[in-house]
């Protein structure tokens, strides 16, 4: 069996087992976003590995079959019928972000927000737009509006033409969760820079990544990060990719 190697963010090392960290105050990251944009939808950590690195995130799957939320340390896989399935550990992830979420701070947020006010709202929480932000929305949502991406196959499309054909879903006075992150502006390239969050409902049946929401009287939860290890793809097209691109319009887009 292959050895997973870490990449810390401070370029320390790429060297040594994959261990779990002694602080658990961690993001742990599977490849990149660019990565990702430029088509490299298979990866070598399966979810049983990545599950004992966090118990909240967000990501997907090897074909980009669907995308990936945990939640409580249950994991989920919405596939393109905007259903929620329970993850298979022997599945595998070209992309994710986990940590173990303990919240630092609890609001009770009792004003109407659509997407946009929302994140408006949080920016105003922030002490700091230069750490690592996990966030846990629970509650009563007005209107949801998401999407999940299909299965693809060989040779894989960049991940902006699969978004053209990405099936989208509405839910109307839905309880659910939403789960997400804030990251820095310099994350761009290696992750999604400002805020991504995807949903799940309150029954873990359905959800997805969220493109719009209207949402009051929620409890938000945020865990402060400071800490990121990052797995990188051993050779394969990840080796091949021009990673150098700036994708940020691409991922735009994508993300909304």
């Amino acid at each position: 069996m292959k050895k997973h190697c870490y990449l810390w963010i401070t370029i320390l090392a790429l060297s040594g087992c994959l261990q779990l960290p002694k602080n658990k105050d961690v993001l742990f990251q599977a490849s990149t976003i660019n990565a990702l944009l430029e088509g490299v939808y298979d990866g070598e950590l399966s979810y049983r590995e990545l599950m004992q690195r966090g118990d909240f995130g967000i990501g997907t799957f090897n074909g980009l079959d669907g995308e990936m939320l945990a939640v409580d340390g249950g994991f989920y896989q919405i596939k393109s019928d905007g259903k929620a399935y329970p993850v298979d550990g022997a599945l595998k992830t070209p992309f994710a972000a986990v940590t173990f979420f303990e919240a630092d701070k609890a609001i009770v947020l009792d004003q109407p927000l659509d997407y946009d006010a929302l994140q408006q709202y949080l920016d105003s929480l922030w002490a700091t737009k230069n750490i690592f932000y996990a966030i846990k929305i629970t509650g009563v949502f007005d209107y949801i509006k998401t999407r999940s991406v299909p299965r693809q196959e060989k040779p894989y499309p960049p991940l902006v033409e699969v978004a053209r054909q990405q099936p989208t879903f509405e839910f109307h006075n839905t309880a659910g969760v939403l789960v997400g992150y804030r990251l820095p502006a310099y994350m761009k390239g290696v992750n999604v820079s400002g805020y991504h969050f995807h949903f799940i409902n309150k029954d873990r049946t359905a959800g997805g990544h969220v493109l719009e929401c209207r949402l009051k009287g929620v409890m938000v939860e945020v865990d402060y990060t400071l800490e990121l290890h990052m797995l990188l793809p051993e050779g394969g097209e990840f080796y091949k990719a021009d990673l150098s691109k700036d994708k940020q319009k691409e991922l735009k887009s994508i993300e909304r």
